[in-house]
């Protein structure tokens, strides 16, 4: 990497950091004041909350999000969303992107972070990867998500992608769970994180613009298996991503 770009890219990270925090305390007093609404409400006022903020921080980071497929989701309906991932960023594209209130996924250790930590844990449900019961109690606390008629946002990748493939191997939980609650899968996939925040790069940000991409939603058939929902999904992303990449990538 040229050693102008190097130098940047850093002060571009330390701009992200500082508009990062300013926002995130400029929007701190509804935050604060939705933490104590009941669910589904909490849920649904964070994200209308979230989405005004990234609206903000976005196109100050020089990353504006443009999003497609909206129409997938059907009025009145709640998903599986099924999103790739490949820098942290991809939470703050993905969950104010999402029409209507949705939770993720989460490490559970991030909670504990001061200030950021609530704001996580309204938009979240944690898991402590290394705890066997934290994994089943997840798994019960999503499909209660659905239940409620909220969205779950999940990335079956389960870790950045660091390969030079499209997609890492999918794990099973995010299509045990469309077995078990028969709920529609909507894959959606992410441009250009990667070189917004390359995994290679320590303290380096890059302005590029980012693109959010919804497909059509796979329903759950009669004869389908959470191994066959797996297998379908990561093919329709995995074919998504090649043949759009290059149409939809910049620098």
């Amino acid at each position: 990497m040229h050693p102008i770009r190097k130098i940047a890219g850093a002060i571009w990270a330390v701009w992200g950091f500082i508009c990062f925090v300013v926002t995130m305390l400029l929007f701190m007093i509804p935050f604060i004041f939705i933490n104590y609404q009941k669910e589904p409400r909490r849920t649904q006022w964070f994200i209308a909350v979230a989405r005004v903020w990234m609206a903000i921080f976005m196109p100050l980071i020089g990353c504006p999000v443009s999003i497609r497929g909206r129409n997938n989701f059907a009025k009145g309906e709640n998903y599986i969303v099924l999103c790739n991932h490949n820098a942290f960023i991809d939470v703050p594209v993905s969950s104010p992107g999402i029409p209507g209130g949705n939770k993720t996924i989460a490490k559970a250790e991030l909670a504990k972070v001061p200030v950021f930590g609530m704001l996580y844990s309204m938009g979240s449900v944690l898991v402590d990867r290394k705890s066997e019961g934290s994994r089943r109690e997840s798994f019960i606390n999503m499909k209660n998500i659905l239940g409620m008629g909220l969205h779950m946002c999940l990335y079956p990748e389960g870790t950045r992608n660091r390969s030079q493939d499209p997609l890492r191997p999918f794990h099973d939980g995010a299509f045990r769970l469309a077995y078990d609650t028969r709920q529609s899968i909507i894959p959606a996939v992410i441009f250009n994180t990667k070189k917004e925040l390359p995994q290679d790069k320590t303290f380096y940000f890059w302005p590029v613009k980012l693109k959010m991409h919804f497909l059509e939603a796979i329903p759950v058939g009669e004869n389908d298996t959470a191994q066959s929902l797996k297998e379908k999904a990561f093919r329709v992303m995995w074919d998504y991503y090649t043949a759009n990449y290059n149409q939809n990538s910049q620098d």
